[in-house]
């Protein structure tokens, strides 16, 4: 129940600042001192984690400096707010324009498919299937929950039932078992089978991919090194996402 007064809030940006600054000071001194640095806090996505931070902290396990880190699972929105908080360092989001104090650094572009049960191979495109099919629905405030409302909201479609889901690894759980239709991150769906489970592009915009971190968190040599080795995942995992695009329809 508590709030910042007018004043607060003007003072806040400078305050988080300097808190920065303090950590990325004492993570300089850990570094020449031979100790560990600082834990670093990210905020990601399921599926972003999945596919982007996996691959590059189990190369960053090892190596000298030594790197903690804290990882936070939650959608975009949440994420950029807890960088805004301070409670994170940085944060892997889909869509987000850095606010005043952040910076954010693109990582790929985040195209999005329909995804729903294989059933034989003459089959109508996955939106016409709405009509008997249930919807699957990402959470509430997410970004992929947002495409979905403006997309059916645009094309007037009602769907017949709804299963709303919390993250985008129990839609694609859906999917595989056979039941539901769902409009998913396209960098989620590289790997399902593609046996059982058809996707298609959708007709929605594709949003972009950034590291989102408060101005100054990348002073320690862990930290940066994690930040530069995101970014080249980040632009190969877009490379090849690319290539394996699918056509309207397969």
């Amino acid at each position: 129940g508590v709030r910042l007064t007018a004043a607060g809030e003007a003072a806040l940006p400078g305050i988080l600042q300097l808190s920065t600054e303090t950590e990325a000071l004492f993570a300089q001194l850990a570094d020449l001192s031979g100790r560990p640095p600082a834990t670093l806090r990210v905020a990601v996505s399921d599926y972003l984690g999945r596919v982007l931070l996996v691959p590059v902290l189990r190369e960053l396990i090892e190596p000298q400096p030594r790197l903690r880190f804290e990882i936070a699972t939650t959608h975009s929105r949440e994420g950029a707010r807890l960088v805004g908080l301070g409670e994170v360092d940085c944060a892997v989001v889909t869509g987000q324009e850095p606010p005043r104090g952040m910076e954010a650094e693109h990582l790929s572009e985040q195209a999005f498919v329909w995804i729903g049960p294989r059933r034989g191979r003459a089959q109508p495109p996955l939106t016409e299937r709405l009509a008997r099919e249930p919807l699957l629905r990402l959470s509430a405030g997410s970004q992929g929950r947002r495409l979905l409302e403006d997309y059916l909201a645009r094309e007037r479609i009602q769907p017949v039932s709804t299963i709303d889901v919390p993250s985008v690894s129990l839609l694609l759980a859906y999917v595989s078992g056979g039941l539901g239709i769902g409009l998913a991150p396209a960098l989620a769906v590289t790997e399902i089978d593609r046996e059982s489970v058809r996707w298609e592009r959708a007709d929605v915009p594709a949003l972009s991919v950034a590291l989102l971190y408060r101005t100054g968190f990348r002073r320690g040599a862990a930290a940066d090194r994690f930040a530069t080795r995101l970014v080249a995942e980040g632009r190969r995992v877009g490379e090849r996402l690319g290539r394996a695009a699918p056509s309207a329809a397969a």
